[in-house]
C-alpha cells in the first residue's frame, strides 16, 4: 500500500500544538485551584469581619440602648433597639448563606440565630412591662436578662469567628499544598515538553535530512556529469516536488547536451560542405579551363586577374581556420568569386556592389555572401535567356534594439525567380531539421543554419521572389558581436 507523503508543516504544527497543550495544563490548574481557594478565603474573611461587627452591636450598642431606656434617658419607642436586632438578624442570615453548610460553623450560626430571637423576646417583654408601668425592679430584671443573652450572643459569635479563622488557616494550608502540586506539575510538564520537543526535532531531522542528503549527493553527481543519476521520491510533501524537479532538470540537461552535440555536428558538417561546395572539381575545372583559354588567347592581364582572384578567394575561404572575418574581407571574397564568374560569363553577367562607409571593420561570420551570389548565378541568371545583373548591398541600419544597430546584406538578381510553389518548397527546405542530404538549396540551407547557430535564432535568411522578375535574398546581423578575436587572413 502506498504510504501517504509526510508534511513537514503538519508535523511541525502537530508538535507545537502538543507542546502548547502540555504547557497549558499548569496554567489551567493554577487558575482553577487559586480561583476556588481565593473565593473561599475571601468568604471566610468577610464572614469574620461581619461577625465582629455583630458582636459589637450585641455586646455594646444594644446593652447601652436598653440601659438608656430603663434609666429613662430616652422613651422606649424612640430607641433603636429593634433596628439593631434586625441588623443582627440579617447579618446572621447572610453568614448562614455563605458559610459551610455542615459542621461546627453551621451549628454556631444556628445557636446565634436562636439567641438573637431570645434576645428579641426579652426586648419585647421589656416593652410590655414599660407600657404597663411595671416596677423598676422588674424592668431591671428584664434588662439583666437582656445583658446575659447579649453576652451569650457575643460569645457565640466569638466562637464563630475562631471557627472561621481555623477555616482560613486550613485554606491557607491548602493553598500552599496547591502551590507545591503546581510546582511538581510544572516540572513534570516541562520534562514532557522537553522530551516531546527532542523527539519531534529528531523525527523531523530524520524526515528532512536523509532526502536532502540524497538530493545533495545526486545533484553533485549531476554537476560532475552523471546525468543518469535520479533522486528517489522522499515521500515528504514539501520535498517531493523538489526531487521531481531535480530529476526533470537532469533529463532536460541531458536533452540539451544531446541537442548541442547534434547542433555542433551539424555545424561542422555544414561548414565542411560549404567549403566542399566552393572547391568542387566542377568549379576548379571551369576556373582552370578559363585560365588556359585566356592564356592560349594571350590574354595576359585577364590570366593574372583570374589567378589573383582565384588565390584571394581560397585564402579568405580557408582564413587559417578562423570563423570570423571583417565585412571588408567577406566582400573581398565575393568580389574574387564574381571576378572569376564575370570573366567566364562575360556575355550574360554583370554585377554591382554598394557598401556604406564605416562598416568595413565590423566582424562577421565568414562565407555568408558567396553562397547567395552562387545561387543567384546558377538558379537565377543561367535559367534566364539574356543578360543578367547581380546587385550586392551592405548597409548599416537600426536593428535589434541596440545602440549600434545592425548591418543589412542583400543579394538581388533579375533572373528567372521562383514560382510561389517553389518558393514555399524552398522555405520548407531551409527550416527542416532532418533528411538534409537531398536538399536542392544546400548552399542557402547552410547559410541559414550557420546564421542561427552563430548569431541568434532571430537572425535568418529572408527571401523575396517573383517568377520572371528575379529574387532578393537578405539577412541582418548585429554590429556588436561577442567575438574574442578577428584575425587577418
Amino acid at each position: 500500500m502506498k504510504r501517504k507523503p509526510t508534511s513537514i508543516r503538519i508535523s511541525l504544527w502537530s508538535s507545537f500544538i502538543v507542546i502548547i497543550c502540555f504547557m497549558m495544563i499548569p496554567a489551567i490548574y493554577s487558575i482553577i485551584t487559586f480561583r476556588l481557594h481565593t473565593s473561599r478565603y475571601d468568604r471566610i474573611i468577610a464572614n469574620a469581619s461581619l461577625a465582629n461587627q455583630l458582636r459589637y452591636i450585641a455586646k455594646v450598642e444594644i446593652q447601652d440602648e436598653i440601659w438608656d431606656i430603663v434609666a429613662g434617658l430616652i422613651p422606649f419607642n424612640d430607641g433603636r433597639q429593634y433596628f439593631m436586632l434586625r441588623e443582627v438578624r440579617v447579618g446572621i442570615a447572610e453568614m448562614q448563606k455563605s458559610s459551610a453548610k455542615t459542621g461546627a460553623t453551621k451549628e454556631l450560626l444556628s445557636v446565634a440565630s436562636r439567641t438573637e430571637k431570645t434576645l428579641e423576646k426579652y426586648v419585647s417583654l421589656l416593652e410590655t412591662q414599660m407600657t404597663n408601668n411595671a416596677s423598676v425592679a422588674d424592668n431591671q430584671n428584664v434588662m439583666e436578662q437582656i445583658r446575659i443573652v447579649s453576652s451569650l450572643l457575643d460569645d457565640t459569635l466569638q466562637k464563630f469567628i475562631m471557627s472561621e479563622i481555623e477555616s482560613a488557616s486550613r485554606v491557607n494550608s491548602q493553598i500552599h499544598q496547591a502551590s507545591m502540586c503546581l510546582s511538581i506539575i510544572q516540572i513534570i510538564v516541562s520534562l514532557l515538553a522537553l522530551i516531546i520537543a527532542v523527539y519531534a526535532s529528531t523525527a523531523l531531522y530524520r524526515i528532512i535530512r536523509k532526502p536532502i542528503s540524497d538530493m545533495e549527493m545526486h545533484s553533485s553527481k549531476i554537476a560532475k556529469g552523471e546525468l543518469s543519476a535520479r533522486v528517489e521520491r522522499p515521500n515528504v510533501l514539501e520535498l517531493d516536488h523538489l526531487a521531481a524537479n531535480l530529476n526533470v532538470m537532469a533529463v532536460r540537461i541531458q536533452e540539451l547536451l544531446n541537442e548541442n552535440i547534434k547542433e555542433q555536428k551539424n555545424l561542422q558538417k555544414a561548414e565542411m560542405r560549404t567549403l566542399q561546395a566552393q572547391i568542387t572539381p566542377h568549379f576548379l575545372y571551369n576556373t582552370f579551363d578559363t585560365i588556359i583559354w585566356l592564356a592560349e588567347a594571350e590574354e595576359t592581364e585577364e590570366v593574372i586577374e583570374v589567378t589573383k582572384a582565384f588565390s584571394q578567394f581560397f585564402r579568405i575561404s580557408l582564413s587559417k581556420g578562423h570563423d570570423w572575418i571583417t565585412v571588408d574581407q567577406e566582400l573581398e571574397h565575393v568580389k574574387s568569386y564574381l571576378t572569376i564568374q564575370k570573366i567566364r560569363y562575360a556575355n550574360i553577367l554583370s554585377y554591382s556592389i554598394e557598401v556604406d562607409e564605416g562598416i568595413g571593420s565590423v566582424p562577421m561570420l565568414k562565407l555568408l555572401l558567396q553562397p547567395l551570389v552562387e545561387n543567384a548565378i546558377y538558379h537565377g541568371i543561367k535559367n534566364k535567356r539574356g543578360r543578367g545583373n547581380i546587385s550586392l548591398v551592405a548597409r548599416k541600419i537600426d536593428a535589434f534594439g541596440m545602440k549600434d544597430g545592425g548591418i543589412y546584406f542583400s543579394v538581388s538578381d533579375d533572373g528567372i525567380g521562383f514560382t510561389p510553389e517553389r518558393l514555399t518548397e524552398v522555405w520548407a527546405e531551409l527550416h527542416q531539421k532532418t533528411d538534409t542530404e537531398n536538399l536542392k538549396v544546400y548552399g542557402l540551407y547552410n547559410v541559414n543554419k550557420r546564421l542561427g547557430l552563430y548569431y541568434d535564432k532571430k537572425v535568418s535568411l529572408f527571401i523575396e521572389s517573383e517568377y520572371g522578375k528575379g529574387t532578393r535574398i537578405s539577412f541582418t546581423i548585429p554590429v556588436n558581436v561577442n567575438v574574442s578575436e578577428v584575425r587577418s587572413v
